[in-house]
């Protein structure tokens, strides 16, 4: 009994030995390629492997997939993800790799409290995380991501990620991306008035900003209204839309809440035109009620051109997800998810490149790099990480028409362009500190 009893309490204390490693000073391994790496990295192969003999990098995606207001993106960024990274293995991996994004991925309701949650839950297993999905939902795990030197690719635009190493983010953020907007209006539609309709914290209050910025540096006259996310609570911002008669909106919410404030908003007369934020177009909208409004009345800014136009990334995209699938809910949550990717397969190839594929090892990696091949999804000097943020951030986007007949219901009307207000700005820190 007392000798079970021995081997008993031994084993615990290597499991909680293990557990100490795996979670606070992971142990270093060495693949046979001489490649050194610790916490979600596998000398085994990955579960679904192209080739059995390859070591397996696990990445973590955090995404809201089943209640929150960005279902609708995060369920097509999930799956291009998947299929963004099984491309890559069937092309032969990361060196002596392959990837799993699949095994853990996590629904984080857009709740950050849950995006926590969840991370905790996979943070032992993983190498870093090819997705968290929202501004608010990231912030809630920056501070463990920074202690953990672990890398995440935002599935949001905040300009706050523009400081923070960690954060491996593609295209321009939305205090820039709306900075443009209100440039693109100033020449084509010579507004005098302008508001931000949005979504309060660091999505919304970021596009607001920049709005602000925008609006000041053309002499406009501004106009701020926060609005809760809801469908149900759009009946205070159409009346202040309706009271204040901008000539020009900026929108910074979800796709549900848009189609409520700009259709409200035309059925009481409203005849200003509306650019909407990244996240705040899904083309279900146009089987809508407010599709006449939306078509007469909207335009959508982008940090990259929607789905379906003509580039080796985009076509790469649009072979390797599942057609019929994209067909019955065309989204360019397919789109974001892919472009997103590339940074990240650049810094795990630097991070083999130097034989050094820990968490600590990836960061450096993503330090170092001055250009990212985003296959003419982006250009490439917008996957710049090292240097200050003012020289390094990318600032240009992209402006679309509502068109029915494109893919995901948006034509690019006005390609890359950065406008004077966000050439000129000195970007010391995020837009809506």
């Amino acid at each position: 009994m007392s000798v079970h009893r021995g081997i008993v309490i031994a084993l615990v204390a290597a499991m909680v030995l293990v557990a100490g490693c795996r979670n606070d000073a992971p142990e270093t391994q060495e693949a046979g390629s001489g490649v050194k790496f610790d916490v979600g990295v596998t000398a085994e192969p990955c579960p679904a492997a192209v080739d059995k003999s390859k070591g397996c990098i696990y990445l973590g995606s955090i995404s809201d997939l089943t209640e929150g207001p960005f279902k609708a993106l995060g369920v097509p960024i999930t799956e291009s993800q998947k299929s963004f990274w099984q491309r890559v293995n069937k092309a032969g991996g990361i060196g002596a790799f392959e990837v799993d994004a699949t095994k853990y991925i996590k629904d984080n309701k857009y709740n950050p409290q849950i995006h926590n949650e969840v991370y905790a839950e996979i943070k032992p297993d993983v190498l870093g995380l090819a997705q968290t999905l929202g501004s608010p939902t990231t912030a809630a795990i920056l501070a463990d991501l920074k202690s953990s030197s672990m890398i995440g690719v935002p599935a949001s635009w905040t300009s706050a990620w523009a400081f923070e190493d960690v954060i491996l983010e593609s295209g321009t953020n939305y205090c820039f991306e709306s900075m443009n907007s209100v440039d693109f209006a100033v020449e084509t539609l010579q507004p005098k008035t302008v508001a931000a309709v949005h979504f309060p914290g660091d999505y919304g209050d970021d596009a607001a900003a920049g709005t602000k910025i925008a609006a000041e540096a053309n002499g406009l006259t501004f106009t701020d209204i926060p609005t809760a996310p809801g469908q149900e609570n759009q009946g205070a911002a159409i009346q202040k839309l309706i009271a204040a008669k901008p000539d020009l909106v900026i929108l910074t919410t979800g796709p549900t809440e848009a189609a409520t404030i700009v259709g409200g908003a035309a059925q009481n007369g409203f005849k200003g035109q509306f650019i909407g934020t990244s996240p705040t177009w899904n083309p279900a909208l146009l089987k809508s009620p407010a599709a006449p409004a939306l078509t007469a009345l909207y335009r959508q800014s982008g940090p990259w051109a929607p789905y379906g136009t003509d580039t080796p990334g985009h076509k790469a995209l649009a072979e390797s997800i599942d057609q019929a699938t994209f067909k019955a809910a065309p989204n360019d949550g397919y789109t974001a998810g892919w472009v997103w990717s590339y940074p990240l397969k650049a810094a795990l190839q630097k991070a083999v490149e130097s034989k050094d594929l820990t968490r600590a090892g990836l960061l450096a990696a993503v330090k170092s790099l001055q250009t990212v091949d985003y296959e003419g999804m982006l250009p490439a000097e917008a996957g710049r990480f090292t240097g200050e943020p003012n020289e390094r951030v990318f600032r240009a986007s992209i402006i679309s028409k509502v068109d029915p007949t494109a893919p995901t219901g948006v034509k690019v009307e006005r390609d890359f362009f950065t406008g004077k207000t966000a050439q000129a700005h000195e970007f010391t820190k995020p837009c809506y500190q």
